[in-house]
C-alpha cells in the first residue's frame, strides 16, 4: 500500500492494495479431468472454487477462450444487491449476497467489498405502489428492504436533484442498506488464484469448438488445441452458450444483447451510495479511486459487439445530468461494452440438459456479476451430486415448455 505524504492529498487509487508477486499458473492441458468448465468468467471460477472447497474435486480444468474473467467479468458495473421481487429470485440473490459478505476472507484477497447501499428511484404514482409492492415482498424474504421518502433520498445522497421542478420528480425510493460494490477484477484474480492454489487447471487462450459424445452422455470437449476428456461438462460461457449448445440440438432460449457502460475522470467522494432510475434509465455510482460509474439498459438489437456507441452514451449523460446536476461538468473517461444474455422471462437458466453430465448456467442478463459466489455454489452442487440444486430448482431450462417461468421484467431494475 502506498503510504500518502503528511498534507498531501492521496494519488487516487493508492489506497487499494498491492496485489502478490503469484496469481495462477498456466499449465499445458491434460487428456482428461473430472470436470471440465467452459468459461473462465467470475461463474466458471467460483464453480471451480466450491467444487474445491465444499466437495472436494479438484481435477478440473476451466476453459477460457481469451484471457481469465476478461468478459462480462470485465465488463460490468459491479453492483450487487439482493431486492428481486420473486421469492426464487430473492432466494439466489439474497444467498450469493451472504456469501459476498465473507468472500473477502474465504479466499483470502481483497476484493474491496463496500456495502454502501442502493436505492431505486419511484417517479410516479405507479411507480410508489410498484416499489412499496416490492418491498414488503422483499422484507417477506427476510432482505434489509425499506421505503424512503424524498427527503431520506437526499439524506443518502446529497447531490441527488430533488427538486420537484423537474421532468421526473423523485417521490421516493426503495433502499437496501446491505446492497454495494466490489472490485470486479479483483473478485475474477481472487477466484482464480484461490482454485490454481488448489490444482485446477485454468487453461486460457483456448476456445471450445464442440463436444464429444456417446449416446446421452458427453464424454469430452473440441477445442482449437485438441481433444479433452471430461467426466463431466458444465456450460458457463453467457452469451456464447447457445453457439455451443446448438452443435449437440439444444435449444436454449437466450438472446445476447451489448449492454454499455462508461466511467468519468477521477472525482473526490461525492457518491455515497448507488442510484438507480428505471424512468430516467440510469444507475451510478463511485468506485473505489473515484470515476463516476454509469449504466443504463441493453441495446435493443442483438449482438456479441463489445464497444460503445455515441447515442448511449448521450442518452445516458443526459440522464444522469438530469439527476445530478453536479455532474454537469464531470468528463467522460472510458465507454465499454459487455454482452449480456436475456432469457424470455429475465430470469438465468441453471441445471441439467438432456445429456446426464453436461449442465448449463446462463441467461443472466445484468444479474451476473451480483450472482458470482451464489450460483458458484449452488452450480458446484448441481454438478457434483447430478441434481440441481434447491435454489435453482426454479430455474431449469424445462421451465420454457412447462410454462412455469419466474418473470423479473418489472423488478431487474432498468437492465431487461
Amino acid at each position: 500500500m502506498v503510504a500518502k505524504t503528511a498534507g498531501q492529498p492521496a494519488t487516487p487509487g493508492s489506497e487499494l492494495p498491492e496485489h502478490p508477486d503469484f496469481l495462477w499458473e498456466n499449465p499445458i492441458p491434460k487428456r482428461n479431468y473430472d470436470v471440465v468448465i467452459v468459461g473462465g468468467g467470475g461463474h466458471g471460477l467460483a464453480t471451480a472454487h466450491y467444487l474445491v472447497k465444499n466437495h472436494g474435486i479438484t481435477n478440473i480444468a476451466v476453459i477460457e477462450r481469451g484471457w481469465l474473467a476478461g468478459g462480462n467479468m470485465a465488463r460490468n458495473t459491479t453492483l450487487i444487491r439482493s431486492n428481486y421481487l420473486w421469492d426464487a429470485s430473492a432466494a439466489i440473490y439474497e444467498h450469493s449476497l451472504k456469501l459476498w459478505e465473507g468472500l473477502e476472507e474465504d479466499l483470502d484477497y481483497p476484493i474491496l467489498f463496500s456495502q454502501r447501499g442502493v436505492l431505486n428511484l419511484a417517479h410516479t404514482q405507479q411507480d410508489v405502489r410498484d416499489s412499496h409492492r416490492r418491498v414488503e415482498a422483499n422484507k417477506l424474504n427476510g432482505i434489509d428492504a425499506e421505503w424512503v421518502d424524498t427527503e431520506r433520498v437526499r439524506e443518502l445522497c446529497p447531490i441527488v436533484n430533488i427538486s420537484s421542478d423537474i421532468r421526473y420528480p423523485i417521490l421516493g425510493a426503495t433502499y437496501q442498506p446491505r446492497a454495494g460494490i466490489a472490485k470486479h477484477d479483483y473478485v475474477g484474480w481472487a477466484f482464480a488464484r484461490r482454485v490454481s492454489q488448489a490444482g485446477v487447471h485454468l487453461i486460457q487462450d483456448t476456445e471450445v469448438t464442440g463436444f464429444l459424445t456417446e449416446g446421452d452422455r458427453v464424454v469430452g470437449v473440441r477445442t482449437n488445441r485438441g481433444d479433452i476428456g471430461a467426466g463431466s461438462v458444465a456450460l458457463a460461457a453467457a452469451g456464447h452458450t447457445s453457439t455451443l449448445t446448438d452443435t449437440l440440438g439444444i435449444r436454449v432460449p437466450i438472446q445476447s444483447h451489448p449492454l454499455q457502460a462508461l466511467v468519468s475522470e477521477l472525482l473526490e467522494p461525492v457518491h455515497p451510495t448507488i442510484v438507480m432510475s428505471n424512468a430516467v434509465h440510469v444507475y451510478v455510482s463511485q468506485a473505489h479511486k473515484g470515476e463516476l460509474v454509469m449504466g443504463a439498459g441493453v441495446d435493443a438489437y442483438t449482438g456479441y459487439g463489445q464497444r460503445g456507441s455515441f447515442h448511449i452514451i448521450e442518452r445516458q449523460m443526459a440522464a444522469a445530468v438530469e439527476l445530478f446536476p453536479v455532474f454537469a461538468r464531470a468528463h467522460l473517461l472510458r465507454t465499454w461494452g459487455g454482452v449480456v444474455d436475456v432469457t424470455p422471462d429475465a430470469s438465468p437458466i441453471v441445471g441439467l440438459t438432456p445429456y446426464e453430465n453436461l449442465f448449463l448456467n446462463c441467461g443472466w442478463g445484468t444479474g451476473g456479476f451480483k450472482a458470482t459466489p451464489g450460483v458458484g455454489d449452488v452450480f458446484a452442487h448441481t454438478i457434483a451430486t447430478g441434481s440441481p440444486h434447491e435454489l435453482v430448482k426454479p430455474f431449469g431450462l424445462d421451465r420454457f415448455v412447462t410454462g412455469h417461468l419466474v418473470d423479473e421484467h418489472g423488478a431487474a431494475a432498468v437492465a431487461h
